[in-house]
């Protein structure tokens, strides 16, 4: 055996690829880069929940009888909802169905990075987004809406699993139905349009106590409304429970719901994901 032959051998394990999660976290850097160089796009994720907050806050801020809470109190944990939605559903369903259409999945397959890398990338950006987000909205919230922070370990415990299963199964969803639309023109609309209606009958935009019974049983079958519900129960006093459909927070079908989600998310992805687009076969 030479000595060129053996310097060969000792040197291939330096040579070896990164590993998927390596690979993943790379991917993750990258996309938040990206994310940030599109200075519109920043500032209109960031803005939208916020701007909507003020507005029906400052519209409906009257008390809510037998409650002990205002309206523009409900609106706090209802916009954070549904901004964690907007970072993953609405960000992913239209980012990837634009990089399919320009052809950026396509050639990234073609590379020896694993296809798990890619979806983690996105994982790495949706969460970095959502806990910004939540973060701006609470800050928002406790100061100027008089949303008071939990004092109990055991609901920032609450908040935890909520935010990880709500935003993992939306991300999730978002992927899924990123394959719907047909090309980058159409995916605003795909998207945008379920979205819209799942923030009206999921308590988001009119209060849970207002809403027809047959909505909320259609907005039960989606994540949206379990996590509005969820993150009231972590923010909002107990005496704001007698608005819920049940009477209460239901933390437990809160999680077995949205867990429900994450692994129906997770089949959705798998049988419907595709790299190319219907006309490159």
């Amino acid at each position: 055996m030479t000595t060129t032959t053996v310097r060969t051998r000792t040197e291939a394990p330096a040579q070896r690829l990164p590993r998927a999660w390596g690979l993943g976290l790379r991917r993750g850097a990258l996309e938040i880069k990206q994310f940030f160089r599109q200075r519109d796009q920043v500032v209109f994720t960031f803005a939208f929940p916020v701007v909507f907050l003020f507005l029906f806050a400052s519209i409906f801020h009257d008390a809510v009888h037998g409650s002990g809470v205002t309206a523009s109190q409900l609106y706090v944990p209802a916009m954070m909802a549904s901004g964690i939605m907007s970072t993953s559903f609405q960000s992913l369903g239209i980012s990837i169905a634009v990089e399919r259409d320009e052809k950026v999945l396509r050639r990234l397959r073609g590379t020896p990075m694993p296809p798990s890398s890619y979806f983690l990338g996105k994982i790495w950006l949706v969460l970095f987004t959502g806990v910004v987000e939540t973060a701006i909205l609470l800050l928002v919230g406790t100061t100027l809406y008089g949303v008071d922070l939990p004092s109990d370990a055991s609901r920032w415990f609450d908040f935890a699993w909520i935010f990880v299963l709500g935003l993992t199964g939306c991300a999730l969803l978002g992927i899924a139905i990123s394959s719907v639309p047909k090309s980058a023109k159409s995916a605003s609309s795909v998207v945008v349009l379920p979205f819209l209606v799942l923030q009206f009958i999921s308590g988001v935009y009119i209060s849970i106590n207002t809403i027809p019974d047959w909505m909320l049983n259609v907005g039960a079958l989606f994540p949206l409304k379990w996590l509005c519900q969820g993150l009231r129960g972590v923010f909002l006093p107990d005496s704001a429970r007698v608005l819920e459909q049940a009477g209460s927070w239901e933390f437990g079908k809160v999680a077995l719901v949205l867990a429900a989600w994450c692994v129906g998310g997770l089949v959705l992805c798998l049988l419907t994901f595709r790299w190319k687009t219907r006309r490159d076969g």
